[in-house]
């Protein structure tokens, strides 16, 4: 496989749009999944930015909803300019193919390093922060052979599994998956190595602000882009309660590969890899494993593009009106604490797609909707 096969396809977003997409998705109560609602149902970014308010209001906050200004846009992409960073848009050719079809997948991108990186087909790593000396060496055994076969490595840049797998592959290509902003990189002894992979063939990538310091919540996030670049991901020594298994979670979800390196029964630091192979892991015992396993998947067409937003400088989709008070009230009877389908609320209601859709942005843009894994949404009552 060349290590170009991946290809580059997309539209690039002009200057505007780019500026549109950071207000957006940087305005209270608008992440990933809630952006992509927005710009399906409004059009573009702009429209969408125009009726938070509305929509807020509509949908029972009885604060204003704070939006993102074009002057906090200009200064974050300023200071991404400073940094030798960009933002890159879902839609773009630059955007990691494999990512663009998760759910709730990022709008934006904040990245540096070695572009093309992005659009090879890659391998997630991750394992132990206190790895052992078989495991760490074992990783960077699998890290050079993907990379040798044209794989880029995905990993978290944390201590032990992830710290072997980047400087394994370095040479041949690497992307670190961050929890905070590009310019807030942890832990502290790997800012040496995170230099090493943007001033060389390897990337990084977050989907924080420039000066977000990574908290405890933010690292799932991380993982959940480790997994989502990813075709597969390889678990090597992960305890039973660690975000490595938190990783391979979401790789199965999203339909990719999961393997595990078996270890000792005595070892703390495999019960976790361990219990993988248990639920049907893919075993690793050697680097082939993982290379004859991802090949069927490393097609360039495998992943095609779809556009959160058609790169227009204006948008010729109608929008429809917002429900009536009765018909409001009949969806937010509909729904409650326990999770349930949009499909469902549609059935039950008798009510178009349009009109539930449109309830549920009001209620996600109050801050009162919830969504959980599946699709399912659910609400929190108003005292």
């Amino acid at each position: 496989m060349g290590r170009g096969s991946a290809g580059r396809i997309g539209i690039a977003l002009t200057e505007k749009q780019r500026i549109a997409w950071l207000r957006l998705i940087r305005s209270d109560n608008v992440g990933p999944s809630t952006f992509r609602d927005l710009i399906r149902h409004y059009g573009s970014a702009e429209a969408a930015l125009a009726a938070l308010p509305e929509l807020s209001q509509r949908g029972g906050s009885t604060r204003v909803i704070r939006i993102a200004s074009e002057q906090d846009a200009l200064r974050e992409l300023e200071a991404a300019h400073r940094f030798g960073a960009r933002f890159v848009g879902i839609g773009e050719p630059d955007y990691p193919q494999a990512l663009r079809e998760i759910d709730g997948a990022p709008p934006l991108l904040a990245v540096k390093g070695n572009l093309p990186t992005a659009t090879r087909p890659a391998i997630g790593l991750v394992g132990s922060r206190n790895a052992s000396i078989s495991g760490a060496k074992f990783t960077a055994m699998i890290a050079r052979a993907c990379g040798q076969a044209g794989y880029a490595v995905v990993s978290g840049l944390a201590r032990g599994i992830d710290t072997a797998a980047h400087r394994a592959s370095l040479e041949t290509g690497t992307i670190a998956a961050m929890a905070g902003g590009l310019d807030q990189p942890y832990p502290p002894e790997n800012i040496g190595l995170l230099h090493e992979i943007w001033d060389g063939n390897g990337l990084a990538v977050s989907e924080m602000p420039f000066g977000w310091e990574p908290r405890a919540r933010d690292f799932p996030r991380r993982n959940r882009l480790i997994a989502g670049i990813s075709l597969g991901v390889v678990v090597i020594e992960a305890a039973t309660r660690s975000g490595s298994l938190i990783t391979a979670r979401l790789a199965g979800e999203f339909g990719r590969l999961v393997f595990a390196v078996p270890g000792s029964p005595l070892d703390p630091r495999c019960e976790g890899t361990n219990g993988l192979l248990k639920d049907g892991a893919m075993i690793v015992t050697r680097p082939e494993d993982v290379i004859e396993a991802l090949r069927p998947l490393a097609e360039p067409d495998l992943f095609r593009p779809q556009l959160a937003e058609a790169p227009a400088e204006k948008s010729d989709k109608p929008i429809s009106l917002p429900p009536d008070d009765t018909d409001r009230w009949e969806i937010i009877d509909a729904l409650g604490p326990t999770p349930v389908e949009i499909d469902d609320i549609i059935r039950h209601t008798g009510l178009s797609v349009s009109s539930v859709h449109s309830v549920l942005l009001e209620l996600d843009m109050a801050g009162r909707l919830h969504r959980h894994p599946g699709g399912l949404v659910s609400i929190s009552m108003l005292d």
